[in-house]
């Protein structure tokens, strides 16, 4: 568990005077990663903190050396295309590159004149994903969501019998994760109609979001030796924002017997801004679980996890369709939710994946599943929300969705807040829905 230390003081205030705006993402408590470069430049992508609406250029401040000792090695490792060299160094580099940025970017800085020309405005920079991440583990720690999904199918049994001791998940498509920003291509697959004898060839007609968090693993562990419970979260580099979208007609005819295939795989979006695991310690809640339910076993409890193992982080979706774009009509708002909500936090993800040996590797990146709370305006997809496009939303142009329509774009923001402290935002994740590829014949498969 992070404990608090003088970069969460919220009377800081930095030289940077977009931080210091009372809703700003980026305050001087926060300072997230990113990997950037100058927008069409064709440069080499560059490790970045958020600090405001700038970016620090850790190859820039490698270059001005007004860092010492064990955060030196840090921004050094700072210098490479990617975070993986940072990462895996391990959380005391992290949280000494934190303090030492922390130092140069607050208000009264003696380096401030120096540390100025290593900064680039966010709106004239392009992002790239974080790290090479070589796997994807997508988890089911909802509750809420798994019962309002279950209950769709299995009205009478909503719940396996396994979730409730399990922290459940699947193997993910790595390949397919783009950064934020990205159109996705409505996906192709067997779709197999009601009452139909014969599946057919088609473009999905139940293209969904999912609103997610995701953990980005920094250092593994060796294969064959377990996380710890208590150990777990010293391996989380950091936390973004993950919409794993989902082809729900493909997925009712694939996912038995052994789970989701190419309705997952064809896209998933994540934010560009990775939050530090450090910079969201003010935000800490307990976590429990209803003395009705089954209790976890051993090596998923703990007393640091029921005192303050689960995480207070506010979550929304929105949606803004073509028709709302013409008309300048703002975007809708579709569920506001919360990550304290989850039946299982991120520790017990990380414990449980690898109990059995499996080793982690960084750049590794775990999937929270979808963040749905208890009331219905709180579901995180379309399923959950039209209770499977049966009750279709209205938006503020007058269309109705069921699911997403050509041209929707779908975006997550989320953010931390309570009275005394400085609020933490995690930027936002977006994705676009564009038409099916198209047949060789140059007619739309439909």
């Amino acid at each position: 568990m992070n404990a608090l230390n003088g970069t969460h003081d919220p009377r800081l205030r930095s030289w940077v005077e977009s931080a210091n705006r009372p809703q700003a993402d980026f305050p001087i408590q926060n300072l997230p990663f990113a990997v950037f470069r100058h927008r069409g430049s064709g440069e080499t992508f560059r490790c970045g903190v958020g600090i405001g609406d700038q970016v620090l250029d850790l190859r820039a401040l490698h270059e001005l050396q007004v860092v010492q000792e064990e955060a030196a090695a840090a921004v050094a490792a700072g210098t490479t295309p990617d975070l993986s060299a940072l990462m895996e160094l391990g959380a005391g580099a992290w949280s000494a590159l934190r303090a030492a940025v922390s130092e140069l970017l607050r208000a009264g800085s003696s380096s401030a004149d120096i540390v100025v020309n290593a900064l680039v405005p966010a709106r004239s920079a392009e992002f790239s994903l974080p790290a090479r991440i070589g796997n994807y583990t997508d988890f089911y720690t909802s509750i809420h969501h798994a019962t309002a999904v279950g209950r769709l199918f299995r009205p009478d049994r909503p719940l396996l019998p396994n979730y409730q001791w399990v922290p459940i998940a699947y193997h993910g498509r790595a390949s397919s994760i783009r950064v934020s920003g990205q159109e996705i291509r409505r996906p192709l697959g067997q779709v197999m109609a009601p009452g139909a004898d014969t599946p057919e060839l088609r473009a999905s007609a139940r293209v969904d979001h999912e609103l997610e968090l995701a953990a980005l693993i920094g250092s593994g562990n060796a294969l064959g030796r377990p996380i710890p419970l208590a150990e777990s979260e010293r391996h989380i580099f950091g936390i973004c924002l993950l919409n794993d979208w989902s082809a729900r007609d493909l997925q009712a005819w694939e996912y038995q017997p052994l789970g989701p295939f190419l309705s997952k795989s064809f896209a998933t979006t994540i934010s560009p801004w990775i939050v530090p695991l450090e910079a969201l310690a003010p935000f800490r809640v307990p976590w429990t679980r209803s003395p009705a339910d089954p209790q976890p076993l051993q090596y998923l409890d703990g007393e640091a996890l029921r005192r303050a193992g689960a995480l207070d982080i506010h979550l929304e979706a929105f949606i803004e369709s073509a028709r709302m774009r013409e008309k300048g009509l703002p975007r809708q708002r579709l569920s506001r939710s919360n990550f304290r909500d989850a039946y299982w936090t991120l520790g017990q993800m990380i414990a449980h994946h690898t109990v059995n040996g499996c080793n982690l590797e960084p750049g590794d990146l775990l999937g929270t599943g979808t963040q749905s709370g208890p009331a219905p305006q709180e579901a995180g997809s379309m399923l959950e929300l039209t209770r499977g496009g049966r009750q279709t939303l209205e938006l503020s142009s007058g269309e109705r969705r069921g699911f997403l329509e050509d041209g929707d774009r779908i975006t997550f923001t989320a953010w931390c807040e309570r009275p005394s402290h400085a609020r933490i935002g995690f930027g936002e994740v977006t994705g676009t829905i564009v038409p099916a590829h198209v047949a060789r014949e140059g007619k739309p498969v439909s």
